[in-house]
């Protein structure tokens, strides 16, 4: 046995411990709250990043390149009148936003 030598196995001992201690560290600092939270909130962001992004793709999209026109069409089907999204987009906001509030009333009872 080449490994029986009492400085060797001391040697090899600490390296476990010092990987060991490395490896606690990891552990420790993956689940900690303030960890754990900043990874949630960095979700957070790209969802919504996301979803801003395919909302204005969306709204780009509804107001984007028209089809050619067809020999025989009327001039005036193809109109330059663009659907105004604003105020829809406004009645959803307020709509979320009195859900919230009705929710956090309703908590608070």
């Amino acid at each position: 046995m080449a490994d029986t030598d009492p400085a060797e196995l001391e040697r090899q001992i600490e390296r476990t411990r010092a990987e060991l201690a490395r490896t606690v560290d990891a552990i420790v600092d993956r689940v900690s709250p303030k960890r754990v939270t900043e990874r949630g909130m960095a979700k957070v962001r790209a969802n919504a990043e996301h979803l801003v992004t395919q909302v204005g793709d969306l709204v780009a999209g509804a107001a984007g390149p028209r089809p050619a026109k067809l020999e025989g069409e009327p001039d005036d089907l193809w109109a330059d009148e663009r659907p105004d999204l604003a105020p829809i987009l406004i009645g959803v906001g307020v709509a979320l936003a009195l859900g919230a509030v009705v929710m956090l009333w309703r908590r608070r009872r």
